[in-house]
């Protein structure tokens, strides 16, 4: 078994390895305060982690790993419920959490390990030895068709995810990345803490999301730029008015947006401002990452790129059947195969078995259309973004992005309902950019008649103040559908 973190050992024992505000740690400091809580953590079946986004919960994800020890990262903003379930499910022996965190109710019974990085004392090195299939993380999902499902990723999945990644970024030790990304998701954890130190970098976490701190890092060294379309939107607002943001961000060498799909307006305005180009990914809880433009491709806005190195992807039929030719038309399910995927869910074998394919491939559930030269363009989860209207199969994402390049439009998501004679009529909800004058139902349906297709306008139109979202930005259409 090779380390998840080589450069514990091998990278300079004074590079800044994490920071978390005022707060820093060296590689040196690092394997040091890690060293000694793993010593701690040796045998202790599952421990779970108080994930809070501070340097506490990194040292304690990465002493688990090193301890061997899967870690399960809990969402501080979950409610007592979830939590009580993830907890039953996973069945942690301890809890790891910073000092002054006051757990919930449903935690307080378990045992306690608060973390104080430790960086004085000696520690003697320590070999890591699980091997590349043992479990590394228990994440759980959103939950959105019932309780929330235990992903457990394996130390492989870990590993060949964030060198595929640091082949098509050109990820290097030399790189500082900034975020303000929550760490109990993959996206935030996985390759916003565990990718920089994999690759022996520096990782400057803003603790909130603000463009302040983004222009401070950016502007003081920082490289890259990790971040969800609500925040790259908050950018995009903000340029007009902060020249010293658009300066800063055309001094990365990457912006990477992820989790769900940035507007093509989005990208269009940050371009314009900054002369750099946002590049999107595509990736899951149970496959860590799938594909993404490559630092070296063409960032082509609304396309999350090509299949990673060693990831299979392919896209199928209703019947399960393989599309075999790829012409940027054609909608179909994504199913990938490769070293990046999760081993099961957590106490249900029979989600895990419904998940794959006879022969191995993951039903992701997300349906894309495919170009010719591999681009991959996501058009919405098969569950809640396919629409059937009219004999066609149409994708909402591509609708959503048609309502979002109107001026009247500040927040747009799109859903099927029920419809006699079509099958499925498509619905439209929209943020107005003015409350007071917002564009009517036929205005909006001939846009976006005109640059997609007539079968693809909204029939029904609702506005709102605001679009349902969880905390990675996403859209939560379940809840508009039961408005």
């Amino acid at each position: 078994m090779t380390s998840l973190f080589p450069a514990l050992t091998d990278a300079p024992a004074d590079r800044p390895a994490l920071r978390f505000g005022d707060r820093s740690l060296t590689y040196a400091e690092l394997a040091t305060a890690t060293g000694l809580l793993a010593g701690s953590l040796r045998d202790a079946g599952r421990v779970a982690v108080w994930a809070t986004p501070t340097l506490e919960t990194a040292v304690a994800v990465v002493a688990a790993l090193r301890a061997g020890v899967p870690a399960v990262p809990l969402n501080p903003k979950s409610g007592e419920k979830e939590l009580g379930h993830i907890l039953s499910d996973s069945a942690p022996s301890l809890v790891l959490a910073a000092p002054g965190d006051e757990l919930p109710a449903v935690i307080r019974d378990l045992p306690r390990i608060d973390v104080t990085p430790d960086t004085t004392t000696a520690v003697t090195p320590t070999q890591e030895t699980a091997t590349d299939d043992d479990p590394a993380l228990v994440v759980y999902t959103s939950g959105t068709t019932g309780p929330p499902k235990g992903a457990v990723i394996p130390r492989r999945a870990i590993a060949s995810t964030l060198d595929a990644l640091a082949d098509a970024w050109q990820w290097t030790g030399e790189d500082v990345l900034v975020h303000g990304l929550p760490l109990f998701h993959v996206h935030g954890l996985v390759l916003g803490i565990l990718g920089p130190l994999r690759r022996g970098g520096s990782v400057r976490h803003l603790g909130r999301f603000s463009t302040q701190g983004v222009t401070r890092e950016l502007s003081g060294g920082a490289t890259m730029l990790f971040g969800v379309p609500t925040m790259y939107h908050r950018i995009a607002q903000s340029l007009s008015g902060e020249p010293e943001l658009a300066k800063a961000l055309g001094r990365a060498r990457l912006l990477v947006s992820g989790s769900a799909a940035l507007p093509v307006h989005d990208h269009e305005r940050i371009t314009a401002a900054t002369g750099r180009r946002v590049i999107e990914r595509y990736g899951m809880t149970e496959t860590l990452m799938n594909t993404s433009v490559r630092a070296d491709g063409e960032a082509r806005a609304g396309t999350v790129g090509v299949p990673l190195p060693g990831v299979e992807l392919r896209l199928v039929e209703e019947d399960g059947a393989p599309i075999t030719s790829y012409d940027g038309e054609t909608v179909g399910e994504i199913q990938v195969r490769g070293p990046n995927l999760f081993t099961e869910y957590l106490n249900r074998p029979d989600a895990t078995a419904a998940a794959f394919t006879a022969d191995g491939w993951f039903r992701t559930g997300d349906m894309a259309v495919r170009e010719s030269d591999g681009y991959v363009r996501i058009v919405g989860r098969k569950a809640t973004d396919l629409i059937k209207s009219g004999g066609y199969k149409i994708g909402a994402g591509e609708i959503e992005n048609a309502l979002l390049e109107h001026p009247g439009v500040r927040e747009a998501a799109v859903t099927g309902e029920p419809d006699a004679d079509l099958g499925e009529r498509i619905v439209a909800w929209i943020v107005p950019a003015d409350p007071e004058s917002p564009p009517t139902a036929e205005e909006l349906a001939d846009h976006v008649a005109r640059r997609l297709a007539p079968h693809k306008r909204p029939r029904v139109v609702h506005h709102l103040d605001a679009l349902p979202r969880n905390d990675m930005g996403k859209i939560m259409k379940r809840s508009l559908a039961h408005d």
